[in-house]
């Protein structure tokens, strides 16, 4: 009996080692996918144009994937209107990253990112009924603070060039596109698999980026549509690693993850684009990481959520 505790524990410690080791290497592909969003971004092509190839490349990638896996009945959906919702958040966060990342540097993007596993927290507490104590409601204030340190509203127009007001509201609806996801996502992944909720979600994304393109559409070179192409090929990499991250640990597991894309994020953002983060960034950065890893480790030592590959 005590033998068989003790593998038990083993298999949880090993299926919690690989879900990280996913978390990392999606949070990582969304980095490359940003980037690359960035550069193609600079051209002027319409935001709805570049979700549609960024959908319909990621569409084309996971089916090529899991017909070569000989495992296509994994994208179909089992509850077609949880998923439709679901990837109604996603292609409304691709628009605004687009847009975001047009009006923000690399380094303030993902530190007003990060403001995400604060929301998550209140977001868990609400659907999830999971409890908050007044140190966690104290982090998510500081958490908060930090956003409005980062964001600095009283530097004037501009920003330091650190960015504008458009890319900031985009950011902010992000931020509430991937929080509400990723609670919604712990529900969904008991019934869906990782493939399907990111195969559905670019099919969706590509069918209202191509409506829109209908009424305008701005011409493409043979380099852009490349760049597109790798562009939705990342971040099918970074969904599907996210999907099988929140599939086998904690929401709370994977998000304090999350930052490790600020190291990757601000070294891209220096070696292409040569910007690095002003003082007020990198203050209010600090208050937001701090918040944020309170949080994460809090609920961690708390065991707030049970993994669904034990729980199922």
């Amino acid at each position: 009996m005590q033998g068989s505790k003790i593998a038990g524990a083993k298999v949880k410690t090993m299926s919690d080692l690989g879900a990280i080791g996913f978390a990392l290497a999606g949070f990582t592909f969304w980095v490359l996918t940003d980037t690359m969003v960035k550069f193609v971004g600079q051209t002027g092509l319409p935001p709805y144009e570049v979700v549609a190839f960024l959908g319909l490349s990621m569409a084309i990638f996971l089916g090529a994937y899991a017909l070569v896996r000989g495992e296509a009945r994994r994208l179909k959906p089992h509850r077609l209107d949880r998923q439709l919702g679901r990837a109604c958040l996603d292609m409304l966060n691709n628009v605004c990253v687009v847009i975001a990342l047009r009006h923000l540097t690399l380094t303030l993007f993902y530190i007003l990112i990060f403001s995400a596993p604060i929301l998550i927290t209140l977001l868990s507490a609400v659907i999830l009924r999971e409890g908050l104590g007044w140190r966690r409601g104290l982090a998510v204030v500081v958490g908060f603070a930090g956003v409005v340190v980062a964001v600095h509203p009283w530097g004037g127009a501009g920003f330091g060039g650190e960015g504008e007001w458009i890319g900031f509201g985009a950011c902010m609806v992000c931020v509430t596109c991937f929080s509400v996801n990723m609670v919604w996502s712990r529900v969904l992944t008991r019934t869906e698999t990782p493939e399907s909720l990111a195969f559905f979600s670019g099919l969706v994304t590509a069918t209202a980026g191509f409506g829109m393109m209908l009424f305008q559409a701005a011409p493409l070179s043979a380099v852009l549509l490349g760049e597109l192409f790798a562009t939705g090929m990342f971040c099918a990499l970074g969904t599907l690693c996210f999907y099988i991250a929140v599939k086998h640990t904690s929401a709370a597991n994977v998000s304090q993850y999350h930052y490790t894309q600020l190291v990757t994020g601000t070294l891209v953002s220096y070696l292409v684009w040569h910007t690095r983060p002003g003082s007020f960034v990198l203050a209010g950065g600090g208050l937001i990481l701090a918040s944020g890893l309170y949080i994460a480790v809090g609920a961690r030592r708390a065991g707030a959520e049970v993994p669904l590959s034990e729980g199922s």
